[in-house]
């Protein structure tokens, strides 16, 4: 396992160097996107109002918990992401060049990845608590109405996730790696 400290937005030159089953330390800005975002998101695609610019961005699947005291972010784990599967075709279209959640994907996700050299990587579920230290400031930039599931900007810091599928389609949930 190799460990890369990288500081965001990630290009598909440096995502070259990763592997299935690498630590990564992600620190700047990604987004963040759930299933009602990724639906709205596709209708604007299809229908060319799209404003938001997916070019070497990254979508982190969380949808935060209340803000308590000072901090920028309540719990923020990863979501499941399988729902976020037949919503990411055209999103990789279009520049996205990572996703963040938790667990396995499809074959045709994973078909996706490389086709589009886009990675897959993992946040460790059960610790939204934890993972929110890592997250210095949260900003709503689209879909307010949405709340939780709206589309955030979030600044991080050395915020730690594994490449659960590579470039290459490797994956870390495979015994082989």
């Amino acid at each position: 396992m190799n460990v890369h400290h990288c500081e965001l937005p990630l290009t598909k030159e440096l995502i070259k160097n990763f592997k299935a089953g690498d630590l990564v330390y992600l620190s700047g800005t990604v987004l963040t996107a759930r299933d009602a975002a990724h639906k709205r998101l596709n209708e604007e695609i299809i229908n060319s109002t799209c404003t938001l610019n997916l070019s070497n961005q990254t979508i982190y699947y969380v949808g935060p918990t209340e803000t308590p005291d000072n901090n920028p972010i309540g719990s923020a784990g990863p979501t499941t992401s399988t729902r976020m599967d037949k919503l990411s075709p055209l999103l990789f279209e279009n520049g996205l060049v990572a996703t963040i959640g938790k667990g396995d994907r499809s074959q045709e996700f994973i078909d996706l990845c490389v086709k589009h050299s886009v990675v897959y990587l993992v946040a460790t579920g059960g610790v939204g608590a934890l993972l929110a230290t890592k997250i210095k400031e949260l900003e709503v930039i689209k879909y307010k109405d949405l709340g939780t599931e709206s589309i955030k900007r979030l600044k991080l810091e050395s915020f730690p996730v594994f490449v659960g599928y590579d470039i290459n389609g490797n994956s870390l949930f495979s015994r082989d790696i």
